[in-house]
């Protein structure tokens, strides 16, 4: 059960504008000013650059020796949208790595023929049929998986609507399922899975953002949204779990993959914009080994390809009439809308 939350809310009081404490004279205000840098700066700078040093001392180290590679053998990994695409690829590199599977889907026809596959590779998977955009389904699903499978070890949020939609566009039921399933349904499925891992002391949480979620364009504006919502989310996680000292027990890694092969309806729509000629596209199959190797090494985050980490970091520090200039000279003009109002 969820403890009830304190909403900042006008219900009994109304509205109770808030109360500073007396402010001195001007004259005193380089006094306090000098006090607060003494008192606060100063040490919070110290103890920044004192653990910055193992981060550093570390990061060379990872330089010169190759990553200490884990084992996930035996472990239950759940992956949303496993039906198709990338979900099945990730599925199926999973099951090499000796997890079993739960392939979670609304294509219940397609997430069977995934689990044939996977029980061909000799571990054990289900299928399950659910809605996690849902958070009432996501429940349900919890406690099937565990009933077939076992607690969940590796929780892949996969599941997600590519929309080709500008702001004005798509039914107000539309924009709410794309919302609910690609950025909610990662909330219900971290809500449902996460306390198991905490108590058995593993875990790992894989979210599937996209490299939209760095470089944003026009008439994909629900999806990129949702993209830059799942990359806040993976780092406020991480964040949180290092606040909890869980930094070593659930680890948690953002994949930002560029263009993927996935249905054929989308590469369509990807010729006829010219982009199959400008821009490699990766098979579900390369990005699913990205991942997987992501997992096995406790990586943070993973960029599909690697040399788009460097692009994306330095892309936003760039002023935002560069960035738009960059972009773009990219996509070589204006994307036509291609859904009628």
């Amino acid at each position: 059960m969820a403890t009830e939350v304190p909403y900042f809310t006008n219900a009994e009081n109304g509205y109770v504008p808030a109360k500073l404490a007396h402010r001195s004279a001007a004259s005193s205000q380089p006094l306090r000013l000098l006090r607060f840098v003494v008192n606060h700066v100063i040490p919070d700078t110290v103890k920044f650059l004192l653990q910055l040093i193992p981060l550093a001392l570390s990061g060379l180290v990872g330089l010169v020796l190759p990553s200490k590679k884990k084992s996930i053998h035996g472990h239950t990994a759940l992956v949303t949208g496993g039906a198709n695409g990338l979900g099945r690829a990730l599925c199926l590199r999973l099951a090499r790595e000796g997890c079993q599977v739960a392939v979670v889907d609304i294509d219940l026809a397609g997430a069977q023929r995934t689990v044939e596959d996977v029980r061909a590779l000799g571990v054990k998977a289900e299928a399950f049929l659910a809605d996690i955009a849902n958070y009432e389904a996501v429940e349900r699903l919890r406690l099937e998986v565990e009933s077939k499978l076992g607690p969940v070890d590796v929780l892949v949020n996969n599941a997600g609507l590519l929309a080709v939609l500008s702001l004005s566009e798509g039914k107000p039921a539309d924009l709410e399922r794309i919302v609910n399933v690609n950025l909610l349904s990662h909330f219900w499925t971290i809500r449902a899975f996460m306390p198991g891992m905490i108590t058995r002391h593993r875990g790992h949480i894989v979210g599937i953002a996209s490299i939209a979620a760095y470089f944003p364009v026009g008439r994909f504006i629900p999806y990129t949204v949702t993209k830059y919502a799942v990359r806040a989310l993976m780092e406020s996680l991480n964040s949180e779990l290092r606040m909890d000292g869980l930094q070593n027990t659930i680890q948690t890694t953002c994949v930002y993959p560029a263009l993927i092969a996935t249905r054929q309806q989308f590469m369509d729509m990807l010729d006829k914009l010219n982009f199959l000629k400008r821009f490699y596209v990766f098979t579900p199959e390369q990005v699913a080994e990205q991942i997987v190797w992501g997992v096995l090494i406790n990586k943070r985050e993973v960029f599909v390809p690697n040399i788009m980490a460097l692009f994306s970091k330095h892309f936003e520090c760039l002023p935002a009439g560069l960035r738009h200039l960059l972009v773009s000279c990219v996509m070589r003009g204006k994307i036509p809308k291609l859904t009628a109002h």
